[in-house]
């Protein structure tokens, strides 16, 4: 072998091992960002003892009737910053131990995520899209780096989604959460709350299906074309495509109940950022 052929094997073989050594440890290394504080144990309050106004407040200050949210204005108030910093620490500092009902539960926790993601979102603005901020290599994943502490334990985005929410067998919890992309469910400009919390998700599923975007229905082809959301998460809603639908039915602008069959196809996803004026 030629000095030539020995080199460039050599830098290959250095190639392979920083990619399947390297990065690993890279990866186990991790980029954690965290927001909240370690809370002590006197008289913390149970999750439905939780004000959420001052978050509703911010919502109804920055985020519009299509659900699209003044990031740079909000970026440009220190002020503002710091209340939803101050929210995400306040609501942090409760007792999951403590007796709540499973719509205290559920609201908190959509609260909680969404307020988190929208954090996570100005720490980063200017951006076009969250994906921006979702490494593969490990680097820093806003979906899995982004951690808040809650009752003294770390929590990220995908733990609340995951396992905390969507164990509780409430499927219209993927109508509220907000990954702050235009193809996901429009961010309310409101804090959700338990004893209106099934009347909100029900509003938030019309809301989502009026747009053309997120459902089609076509009676002549009998299919129906549905928000990609479904091809991720359909299962929480029933087994199959057919089944999702009759459950979604009462949010749907058609009512499918006398077609013979149905067809469904997935829409693609918009992944830009829900930003009412974005960057560029």
């Amino acid at each position: 072998m030629s000095a030539r052929n020995s080199r460039v094997l050599s830098n290959v073989v250095w190639i392979a091992l920083f990619f399947f050594l390297g990065l690993p440890a890279i990866a186990l290394a991790g980029a954690k960002v965290e927001v909240g504080k370690r809370c002590g144990e006197s008289d913390r309050p149970a999750v439905g003892e939780v004000s959420h106004a001052d978050y509703d407040g911010l919502l109804q200050k920055y985020v519009d009737d299509r659900g699209l949210v003044a990031y740079a204005a909000w970026k440009a108030s220190p002020d503002d910053l710091s209340a939803l910093a101050a929210y995400l620490e306040r609501v942090g500092c409760v007792d999951l131990r403590k007796p709540a009902s499973r719509e205290a539960k559920l609201a908190f926790f959509i609260n909680v995520y969404n307020a988190l993601t929208l954090h996570g979102i100005l720490r980063e603005y200017p951006t076009t899209s969250i994906r921006n901020h979702v490494s593969r290599f490990g680097g820093y994943n806003i979906w899995k780096d982004l951690i808040l502490w809650i009752d003294n334990r770390s929590f990220s985005l995908d733990d609340i989604e995951h396992n905390v929410l969507r164990k509780m067998g409430e499927p219209r919890i993927h109508l509220a959460l907000v990954c702050a992309s235009r193809g996901c469910p429009q961010l309310a400009n409101h804090a959700y709350l338990a004893d209106r919390l099934d009347e909100q998700l029900t509003a938030n599923g019309k809301r989502f299906f009026a747009r053309r975007e997120n459902f089609q229905a076509d009676a002549v082809a009998g299919s129906v074309s549905i928000s990609q959301l479904f091809q991720w998460y359909g299962t929480d809603f029933a087994a199959t495509p057919t089944e999702q639908l009759r459950v979604l039915q009462p949010m749907l602008p058609v009512d499918l109940s006398g077609w013979q069959s149905v067809r469904v196809r997935y829409l693609s996803y918009d992944w830009s950022l829900n930003d009412r004026a974005p960057a560029r």
